[in-house]
This record gives structure tokens, sequence and C-alpha cells, in this order.
């Protein structure tokens, strides 16, 4: 009896040291980071897949420590509230334009402006060396991943435009940085949200929007619009930014940041051929589906940037009474584009 007390005893001051050692050698698990990801894409826009799958990709090099659940259409925060959402830790990581935030982002409306952009890759790597290179404070309330911008903005109308003066009065749907060049242009803007914008078409609120050519498909806008006047002398290219709470960033391991930064050098390159790629298929699908696309002569065009120099000008101005530098930043956007690719 004694022994097999005994031997019972062994056992058990065995199992206590295997569980102890097990315990204090080999921690539980963290808990896994659960993020937000909002964006005003529709669900199947090439750009909320592309970003669905950053998602994933987090997921799968951080070998399911993150998870982040994809929130497209603006199914958790509008459009323009994206920064505000992602500033107050309503999500996590957000998308969204910039000019949907008027004010809140100024020396960087620079990339707004009728630049005449080639591409949407030249404006996206245009955006982001503008970015290195002067570091607004504007973005400091946020961590910021990466800055895009669309294609070459064109006029897309319901009714014929075959010059410059075709546009006056008509409606174009536009945002508060985008509507100076369409008011420059003669036409009258009409702001609205993208997501109302289809439906404004269709009801006879607006007679056309100021965009890329990708949204004809991307959008549907091409089902209403039927005419595209494509004049390089108003070519802009909205800026967008992709951001995340920065007291979440902050509370990140450092491994798993260094993931996150890796990754998101590698989209933004991604980002930038996905707008050459869906502009490309924009113009095919709109030739295909009978658009009926005018491109402007030298004469127009040059005229077309005569009536862009005050827009140009108002902005310097507007840095100046900001006392920031919209002079140097401007020359320097726009010696960018003197050489940089289109491809």
């Amino acid at each position: 009896m004694k022994r097999c007390m005994s031997r019972l005893l062994v056992a058990f001051i065995v199992m206590s040291l295997c569980s102890f050692f097990l315990t204090t050698s080999s921690p539980a698990a963290d808990p896994v980071i659960k993020l937000k990801y909002a964006t005003f894409f529709p669900p199947t826009h090439p750009h909320s897949l592309l970003h669905a799958e950053w998602c994933k990709e987090v997921e799968k090099r951080t070998d399911g420590r993150v998870t982040v659940a994809f929130f497209p259409a603006g199914t958790l925060v509008s459009a323009n509230q994206t920064y505000d959402g992602v500033v107050k830790g309503i999500v996590d990581i957000g998308l969204s334009i910039m000019s949907y935030t008027p004010g809140r982002m100024p020396l960087s409306e620079v990339i707004v402006l009728p630049l005449g952009y080639k591409s949407g890759a030249q404006a996206t790597r245009m955006a982001n060396a503008f970015y290195q290179q002067f570091k607004p404070k504007e973005y400091d309330d946020v961590k910021l991943f990466y800055l895009h911008a669309h294609g070459p903005g064109f006029f897309h109308t319901k009714t014929p435009v075959n010059k410059i003066d075709d546009l006056k009065g008509l409606r174009i749907k536009s945002d508060a940085n985008t509507s100076k060049v369409v008011a420059a242009a003669g036409g009258t803007p009409t702001t609205m949200p993208m997501l109302e914008t289809y439906d404004a078409l269709k009801r006879g609120l607006a007679d056309g929007v100021l965009l890329p050519i990708e949204t004809l498909k991307g959008w549907k806008f091409g089902e209403v619009c039927k005419f595209t006047y494509e004049n390089w002398g108003n070519s802009y290219a909205n800026g967008f930014f992709v951001a995340m709470n920065k007291r979440k960033w902050e509370s990140l391991p450092k491994d798993i940041q260094q993931i996150m930064d890796k990754l998101n050098e590698e989209w933004f390159e991604k980002q930038a051929k996905l707008w050459n790629t869906i502009d490309d298929e924009g113009r095919e699908f709109a030739i295909k589906s009978g658009q009926k696309i005018v491109k402007a002569g030298a004469e127009e065009e040059a005229a077309m940037r005569e009536r862009m120099k005050p827009v140009l000008d108002a902005y310097v101005a507007s840095m100046k009474e900001k006392g920031l530098p919209g002079e140097e930043v401007l020359k320097w956007c726009l010696d960018y584009l003197k050489t940089a690719p289109a491809r």
C-alpha cells in the first residue's frame, strides 16, 4: 500500500513539474488581431477585389495572427466619413478620396489639379513621390499606407460635346476640388457622391461626369453617358488615400508592422498598374459599346489649358494664405510629369 502511494506521489510530482514547465516556457498564443477595412468602391469593382486580396494576404503573411474584415460600398462608413472614421477608430483601415474631406489635406490638393496626366500609373507614382518629397503634416493623425490617383479625367456626357463651348451650362458631377475644373471649362458643377451619380444621371439631375474613362465600365456610367470629350488640357487625377488608425498601428507588434509596410510597397505598385489596366478596359468597353469619343485638337487643348491656369493660380494663392509651399509643390509636380513614364 505504501509502495503504491509512493508511486502515485511521484507521478503527481512529475505531472506537476511538466505542467509548470509547459506553462512557463510556452505562453498561451496571442489573441488574433481583428481589423476592419472600409472603402466606398462597389464589391465587384477591380479596386475592391485588389484590396480584398490585400486583406487575405495580411492574414497569410502573419500566419493568421491578423485577420482583416473588408467592407466595400460604404457599408461601414460613407466615402466622405472614411478619413474621420479612421482617425476616430470607427474603422481601422480606410480607402477613400481626398476631395471628400475638403480642406483636410490642403497641400495634397495639388494632385487633383488639371496637370495633364497621361495615365493613372503616372499620377499614382507622382502622388507618392510628392508625399515622400514634402511629407505634409496633414496626414500626421493617421498611419498613411500610401496615396494613389486615377487615370486622366475627361468629360463624359449624355449629349454630344464636340468643342469646349458645348460644355456651357451642362450640369457635371464633381466634388469640392473637381468643381473648379468643371467651372473653368464652362460647365455647371453639381457635387454629389459617386454612389448617387448613376441614379442622378438616369433621372436627369446631371448631364454628365468629369471622371476617368474606366468609370464608363466600372461604375456603369457608359449606360447613360454616350459621349466622351477627350481634352488633355483639363486632364486631372483625383487623389486617394489608404490609411490606418494611428493608435491601432502603434499597438501592433513590430514584426507585423514590418510585414504590412512591405505589403504596402507591393500593393502601391499593383495599384498603379491597376489604374492603367482598368482605364484600358474602360476605353475598350466604350469603343465596343458605341461610345462617341471626340479627341480635341491642338487648338482646343491649348484653349483648355488657358482656362485651367486660374485653377492652378488659385491653388498657389490658397496655399500661400495657409503658409504652405504651394508654388514650390506645383512646380515640382509639373517638372516630375515632364519625364515620368505613363506605363
